[in-house]
């Protein structure tokens, strides 16, 4: 029987209009992990997707164990990325178990695929080293381009999943409200939030304007302060 997961491929095979922002969100915040973590050794990722994330973390970190449910995903990855250092192991998130402890712990945008967002995290503090860190990205439901649809009158519901969000197996977005709650409820302290990618058009539109690199990292930079704008939140979060 097919993974279910699987259905999920096409969203990661680079041929989706949405993959201007994806490569924008996802070469942005792994070098800010990784500048935050200096000196740490060990990483535990969870979700490939893009592979991105894995290609660039992977650099930076001696032991990199990621987790996926998907084997089409996998494989998708090891065709892309076939001198990764990184160790893959094909399982869901709700069932891993080791007795291997990691100082760094990223969950990238997989907690509005998960049923249960807050297990998942709450589960995940026994695999951090005393003293480890933990960081989770998620989508915005509230990114300035889709406050101003709201205002426009062109998106009623900030909330409301798009045809790609269901394509890319999303559940739910979030906001900076309901991901300080969700970290609050699963047990840990934000001990620091920030934006990834101020957006302030939709993507059709940004590629129309052919924006410059340099602008392009600039909205990425003016985004770290401004997470209840940004296209991404990226939060770290320590165990109470």
């Amino acid at each position: 029987m097919t993974n279910a997961l699987d259905n999920h491929l096409a969203a990661y095979t680079g041929d989706n209009l949405y993959d201007f922002d994806n490569q924008i969100l996802l070469n942005w915040y792994p070098p800010r992990i990784a500048a935050l973590c200096e000196g740490a050794s060990s990483l535990l990722e969870l979700g490939l997707g893009h592979g991105y994330t894995t290609s660039i973390l992977s650099k930076n970190f001696e032991r990199h164990l990621v987790l996926d449910g998907s084997p089409a995903v996998i494989a998708n990855f090891k065709a892309a990325y076939p001198d990764c250092p990184a160790e893959v192991r094909e399982t869901y998130f709700e069932v891993f178990d080791t007795s291997e402890r990691f100082d760094v712990i990223v969950m990238g945008f997989i907690l509005e695929h998960v049923d249960d967002p807050v297990q998942i995290m709450a589960a995940y503090k026994k695999f951090l080293k005393p003293g480890g860190r933990m960081f989770v990205a998620v989508p915005n439901a509230e990114v300035l381009n889709r406050r101003l649809g709201h205002l426009a009158g062109l998106l009623p519901d900030m909330q409301a999943l798009s045809a790609n969000d269901h394509l890319l197996g999303h559940q739910r977005y979030y906001t900076v409200d309901t991901l300080k709650a969700d970290i609050d409820h699963a047990g840990y302290d934000a001990a620091r939030l920030e934006g990834i990618y101020l957006k302030p058009l939709t993507t059709s539109q940004l590629v129309a304007l052919n924006l410059s690199g340099a602008i392009i990292r600039s909205l990425c930079e003016v985004g770290i302060n401004y997470p209840e704008l940004s296209c991404g939140i990226l939060a770290e979060i320590t165990p109470r």
